[in-house]
């Protein structure tokens, strides 16, 4: 086994629960093999293990040959996997269709065609009631070879509604690939490059949108053809900055959720997926009534013992939870409070990053930076635009690493580092040119910040202020720059400045009067 799949067998070990690890013990007695005690002796020397160490494993224990120590490690890999899937068969409904359609398979090979249309029948059921078109498509299948071995009176209904289900189950499957694949498309835009940046890209993306879209009937889809549906719309709505339209698919796709309450068990990396989303929208629309509400919900996932929250849900869930409670302090423009909770959940923090994607990680650092600058730390501000700036895979959310630069000028400005913001305007200057994504937007605060470099008294410098903020409040009603404004309000950041009072102080009366009026 490679080092990298010897790494993969590590972490495994590291993410099971202590019922896992019981489970598997248990699975490993019943296997009656001799190589048993063998690869239990890893597992139990490899869950001790706090760093992953062949090496001193090797040594420890002389009764495991070097020579077949890569072949232990692939037959622990495989019977740990094994015994997963066992171990979580009664809780996952797609282990248990796939478990009945196996059965089928058996019993038919058996000759056991009558037994073998029983268990078909179950795991069709299962599959319709969890809408499962790709596993009943198996199912029918399989049904198709079985009609024939059991001619009987009433075989003709059964061969018509096959044939009927059949065609329903591919027109449905061919509809899902077709929303999914537009989702997974357009998410894979908007995290290398964010929102939209002008015509050419919003008619590009029209065209490639409604060209891919299939002709249907919103109520004749089924769950899974609507979830991913809406799903691509939202992503739609959302790279073109229509908040209020990507807000009317997002509602939609949670009350999908909420009419379809078994689902939220079946597809909850989905559900979450959905009110993710729906927090979004709301968090750049200020309803913060509806995002409070919404919140909750998502917190409540946590505390609901009628779902299974695996690792990758409980990622999901730690993902969300916190960058939409960061989002709620933005809403409210209470950025000291919000440090706090970096300071609380650091830990946990530092426990999940690992997992994470690179996109999501960017996206978290970027807004912790926001949240110090919002309270007036710069210092520590920079501590995590730096995390970005540093980030080799420049290719990922060109727009974040963009804003890193310019946030990173004004912590050096309020610092005071002339020579840091010297170097950094010149750098940031070259890096706009080459990338030839020099916006007017961030023309104006390079020119404005080089300007105070070079000439700025007490009496000069809060004319450069206000300036620079006529000038960018002009700008802002330009439908292709006032995206920039997403990303860091500049315009409240000089009137602090203009007005001699805090950032916080600006942002909260504003954020005031947004809510009110929502």
């Amino acid at each position: 086994m490679s080092n990298e799949n010897s790494d993969q067998l590590f972490n495994l070990i590291k993410s099971l629960s202590k019922g896992e690890k019981r489970f598997f013990k248990i699975y490993v007695s019943r296997l009656n093999n001799s190589a048993d005690k063998k690869f239990m002796l890893l597992f139990d020397l490899l869950e001790k293990q706090k760093i992953y160490n062949p090496e001193k494993i090797l040594s420890k224990e002389k009764s495991i040959n070097p020579t077949q120590f890569s072949n232990l490690k692939a037959n622990l890999y495989f019977q740990l996997l094994k015994s997963l899937k066992l171990g979580n068969s009664s809780n996952l409904e797609q282990l248990k269709i796939t478990e009945m359609l196996a059965y089928a398979v058996i019993l038919y090979n058996k000759c056991l065609y009558k037994e073998s249309v029983k268990m078909i029948d179950k795991a069709k059921c299962l599959a319709i009631e969890n809408d499962c078109s790709i596993l009943l498509l198996e199912i029918l299948d399989l049904e198709k070879l079985v009609i024939p071995k059991t001619i009987e009176s009433g075989n003709d209904a059964r061969v018509n509604k096959v044939i009927s289900t059949t065609n329903q189950v591919t027109e449905s499957i061919k509809n899902i690939n077709v929303f999914s694949n537009l989702s997974l498309k357009l998410n894979a835009y908007y995290v290398q490059t964010g929102f939209s940046k002008s015509e050419k890209d919003i008619q590009n993306l029209n065209h490639f949108f409604k060209s891919s879209l299939p002709i249907y009937k919103e109520k004749n889809l089924s769950f899974h053809e609507k979830m991913f549906l809406y799903n691509s719309y939202v992503s739609y709505y959302f790279f073109i900055q229509n908040f209020e339209k990507g807000h009317l698919y997002a509602q939609k796709w949670v009350k999908l959720f909420d009419e379809n309450i078994e689902m939220k068990k079946h597809k909850l990396e989905h559900y979450i997926k959905a009110l993710n989303s729906l927090l979004a929208v709301q968090n750049k629309l200020y309803k913060y009534k509806e995002f409070v509400q919404t919140q909750k919900q998502l917190i409540a996932i946590k505390r609901d013992k009628t779902l299974i929250l695996t690792e990758n849900i409980n990622l999901n869930l730690f993902k969300a939870i916190y960058i939409h409670e960061i989002n709620r302090h933005f809403m409210l423009g209470e950025f000291k409070s919000g440090t706090r909770i970096v300071a609380a959940l650091e830990l946990e923090l530092n426990k999940f990053i690992p997992k994470l994607d690179k996109h999501s990680v960017l996206l978290l650092y970027y807004k912790i930076s926001c949240l110090f600058i919002g309270s007036g730390d710069y210092k520590t501000a920079i501590k995590w635009l730096n995390k970005i700036h540093n980030e080799k895979e420049i290719n990922l959310r060109e727009d974040i690493h963009a804003f890193t630069r310019i946030l990173l000028l004004v912590c050096h400005f309020e610092l005071g580092n002339e020579t840091l913001l010297e170097s950094n305007i010149r750098s940031s200057y070259r890096y706009f040119t080459k990338k030839g994504k020099l916006s007017l937007y961030q023309k104006n605060i390079l020119d404005f910040l080089k300007l105070l470099l070079l000439n700025s008294t007490a009496k000069t410098i809060k004319i450069h202020f206000v300036n620079l903020k006529e000038k960018l409040l002009a700008l802002e009603k330009l439908k292709f720059e006032k995206r920039e404004f997403m990303y860091f309000d500049i315009i409240s950041w000089l009137e602090s400045k203009i007005e001699n009072q805090t950032v916080e102080a600006i942002i909260k009366k504003k954020a005031k009067i947004k809510i009110s009026s929502n």
